[in-house]
């Protein structure tokens, strides 16, 4: 038999989606968008937590996350041992020597609505997971993703995939576009299509266009045709010159080209679209490679061909051109020419120390300098020595090592990888001296520094503070473990004790007396201007500390300042039990404590206690049938509902005390054991809905758990006001609390029928009437009655059970439900979304649901 959760539940995700502000179904997201929106947020500022919600929101799995962090960790592990290195290479290896370093446990166990996260050993299924389980499980995922991570990932990641040059014929910024504005080159060959432009100055003036016909002539009225076509603009003009000079004489010519035709040119091979295409005649090579989306991943870029006629005319290296500027290989083309691209023959990384780390396409011929030289040379941390080639040798891989005079002389091949290694991220004649002294840092070992005397010295001597009877230098023996040397600082100044020779890496830290006392502060907190933690100094007193803090506030008692100091009895041998001293003074006038000798010492905490006199206004409201409505402070504590009404001048002649409502604002204790309640009723459902309903969308389950409930920020508090105004002080003259808003109506001489009856109306009331009078004038009971159970609303807020005879239970205004027997038809869709759309807020929806589910 289907469950009753089974019945209710689509009705369930109905009322509760309805609520959800979402536009659709979350949409998933690829990984690079991800990182793209979490780069974004962390610049917004936002938390780990707020971004997990929002990548919930979008549709991110565990998975997707999971799949970015193993690339990522993948990648870091292949630069290997090395890489450690090159990771502290900015800093240097004598830095952590004057402390211990622990490996701390990274523990994000983010925790909401009592629920602990799953172990990640336990293979379940994502989609029974509870959005708890989820938020945490993203949390750990996405903790990798700091900005240097995210920056990692993207460059370094994507750019050592990189081939250097592919991307030249498929950059939006590089459009290789042939320039039509410029003039026509004198050597550029004219053909059927061409406009030229004949100019004839000197004894006469004449300007004559036209454009050469596919027989390859233009036709001069009087002069007849010339043929242009095969000729260059140079060799055309000489012959527009001799036909032209019979007719013009003592005249000069030139030809120039006005638009210039199309020309068809098939580009073939490994380019993205390979394909016949139709361009400019001023156009070359790298148009027509750009026109044809770039080269393909197995593409060349240092051997395309140029075909005219059959005949190979070009070879372009487009390395030649992207490192040299030379474009010797970018030939203009001409109708029908064939631009071959063929398949690439070397390919070779190159990672570590170099500027451009990347894949280059290189020749059989071609060595690891120029490979070198392509990459940008090395950077500046590079170790120079040598560098380490991969290549795979049969069925195995070979490692070679290079020096600097093999570079130039061993060949690449393809599949080689070649990686540069960083110099030692250590010092071969540093010395360094750290604390209380007056320039602190690194100094080069020899000259006046060879020992102790010489370095502070060269460091300007002692800083005041230094705590001169002891030092301490660690220096690091052969087998690279540390040793503690002891040093007299004030027996080697004073000559007193021999001076001690330094050696490359040690470092001398100098105390400092106020680093060894620790920080030492004031606290002041209670009724001041800026209560908070202040430095300490030497005879600071009560007063004194006030001010600092910005003085009293206006609460601020002027009879108790309490002051709490520590125990520090540095000769003690056992606990006396005893925490701390309490002293406790009184301020006179002049700002002067009773104890003009009492000073603070460090640490000390003081306490300006708060007027027990003192009160702010506490106001509450009356509205309605009143003389006199607004807003009133309560004058007491015990300020009553009829002290309210009594300040209010009484209420009119057309009051009706009997309805009278009491809105009380919730405190932040009550919102947040109503929304315990109904969030425990939220996962309830959830968890239900998983389980019973194995075909609802996972994106509609989970906006159950996002919903955010309207709970409202006040509450009804049924009152009597009738026995308050006649009895004040009594039980049902209700202390007032600040916010009250008190509503006095009018008389409504109206009932309302509602629930399990024929026809809900509403109608006049008639005193003395019995329940029965009611139902009948709303059509009878219905057939799903509960007729044990009605009950009456009234307009002050309280519920009344009525029985068959309780004719003096209704009263004017109030509202009569019949309710539905327990086993009788369940609430429809139509009226579950008609209750949330009507005036119930949404909780009232989720507690109606799940009374309705416990049936």
């Amino acid at each position: 038999m289907t469950s009753k959760y089974g019945v209710f539940s689509k009705i369930v995700f109905v009322v509760l989606l309805m609520a959800v502000s979402v536009n659709g179904y979350a949409q998933s997201m690829t990984e690079g968008q991800i990182i793209q929106f979490v780069q974004q947020e962390q610049q917004k500022g936002s938390d780990q937590q707020t971004i997990v919600t929002k990548l919930l929101q979008k549709g991110v799995t565990v998975d997707q996350l999971r799949k970015i962090r193993k690339k990522y960790e993948a990648q870091k592990s292949q630069l290997g041992a090395v890489d450690l290195q090159e990771a502290n290479s900015n800093g240097n290896n004598t830095a952590g020597r004057m402390r211990t370093k622990k490996e701390k446990a990274l523990e994000k166990l983010n925790q909401q609505n009592g629920y602990m996260i799953r172990s990640q050993r336990e293979e379940m299924d994502e989609r029974r997971l509870s959005r708890t389980d989820r938020q945490n499980e993203m949390n750990e995922e996405i903790s990798f993703m700091d900005i240097d991570s995210l920056l990692y990932y993207q460059n370094h990641f994507r750019n050592d995939n990189q081939v250097f040059g592919r991307n030249i014929f498929n950059n939006k910024l590089l459009t290789f576009e042939p320039n039509q504005n410029m003039a026509t080159p004198s050597n550029y060959l004219l053909g059927a299509g061409d406009k030229v432009v004949i100019d004839v100055w000197g004894a006469s003036q004449q300007t004559f266009e036209g454009t050469i016909s596919p027989d390859g002539v233009i036709v001069i009225d009087g002069v007849g045709p010339i043929k242009l076509a095969g000729l260059t603009v140079k060799q055309a003009t000489q012959t527009v010159k001799s036909h032209l000079g019979r007719f013009y004489s003592d005249c000069s010519f030139s030809l120039s080209v006005g638009d210039t035709r199309s020309i068809q040119v098939q580009v073939v091979g490994d380019v993205v679209m390979p394909g016949t295409y139709t361009l400019s005649s001023l156009s070359s090579a790298f148009n027509a490679l750009y026109a044809a989306g770039g080269i393909s991943e197995i593409g060349t870029l240092r051997n395309i061909k140029v075909y005219r006629s059959g005949r190979q005319i070009a070879t372009i290296d487009v390395y030649d051109y992207l490192l040299n500027g030379n474009q010797k290989g970018d030939v203009r083309l001409q109708d029908n020419d064939i631009i071959q691209v063929g398949p690439y023959e070397c390919l070779v990384n190159v990672r570590g120390k170099i500027k451009r780390p990347m894949f280059y396409e290189m020749k059989r011929s071609e060595t690891v300098k120029q490979l070198l030289s392509y990459a940008g040379g090395l950077s500046g941390d590079a170790y120079t020595k040598n560098v380490r080639l991969s290549r795979k040798s049969g069925q195995e891989y070979s490692m070679y090592t290079i020096d600097e005079f093999q570079m130039g002389n061993f060949n690449v091949m393809d599949g080689d990888s070649l990686y540069v290694d960083s110099v030692i991220a250590r010092y071969n004649n540093m010395v360094e001296v750290r604390g209380a002294v007056k320039h602190a840092g690194q100094y080069q070992l020899g000259g006046e520094i060879q020992t102790v005397r010489g370095l502070l010295q060269v460091a300007e001597g002692l800083r005041e503070d230094a705590f001169r009877n002891r030092a301490v230098m660690h220096r690091e023996k052969e087998d690279m473990t540390l040793e503690m040397v002891s040093v007299d600082i004030d027996g080697i100044l004073n000559g007193t004790v021999a001076d001690i020779p330094l050696k490359k890496g040690d470092v001398l830290y100098v105390p400092s007396k106020v680093d060894m006392k620790g920080e030492q502060v004031l606290k002041i907190s209670g009724e001041v201007i800026y209560p908070g933690t202040y430095k300490f100094a030497e005879n600071t007193t009560i007063e004194d500390l006030i001010l600092q803090a910005g003085g009293l506030t206006e609460a601020a008692s002027m009879a108790k300042v309490d002051v709490f100091r520590r125990i520090n009895d540095v000769n003690s041998t056992e606990n006396t039990g005893k925490m701390a001293e309490f002293f406790s003074f009184a301020l006179e006038d002049g700002f002067r404590i009773n104890d003009n000798g009492f000073k603070l010492f460090p640490f000390d905490e003081v306490v300006v206690r708060r007027s027990p006199s003192y009160s702010e206004q506490k106001n509450v409201s009356i509205t309605g049938c009143v003389n006199f409505e607004g807003q009133y402070s309560m004058t007491s504590q015990n300020f009553r509902l009829s002290d309210l009404v009594k300040a209010a001048g009484g209420v009119t002649s057309l009051a009706y005390t009997k309805g009278a409502r009491l809105n009380r604002v919730m405190t932040p204790d009550e919102r947040m054991q109503r929304e315990s309640s109904l969030r425990a009723a939220q996962i309830q459902l959830y968890e239900e809905a998983l389980s019973s309903e194995k075909n609802f969308n996972k994106a509609q389950a989970d906006s159950l758990l996002q919903m955010k409930m309207d709970l409202g920020t006040t509450y009804p508090v049924a009152v009597n006001l009738e026995k308050a105004m006649a009895n004040p002080g009594c039980a049902d003259d209700i202390v007032l609390r600040e916010g009250d808003q008190v509503e006095i109506p009018q008389f409504s001489n109206t009932i309302k029928i509602s629930g399990e009856v024929s026809y809900p109306i509403s109608m006049n009331y008639k005193k003395g009437e019995s329940l029965a009078y009611y139902i009948k004038r709303a059509g009878g009971y219905g057939n799903r009655a509960k007729k044990n159970g009605v009950y009456a609303i009234y307009m002050n807020g309280a519920v009344q059970k009525l029985g068959s005879r309780s004719g003096k239970m209704i009263e004017p205004g109030c509202e009569i439900v019949v309710p539905s027997k327990k086993n009788g038809k369940k609430m429809g869709t139509s009226e579950i979304v008609a209750l949330s759309s009507g005036a119930a807020s949404l909780a009232s929806v989720v507690v109606a649901l799940i009374s309705l589910l416990r049936k």
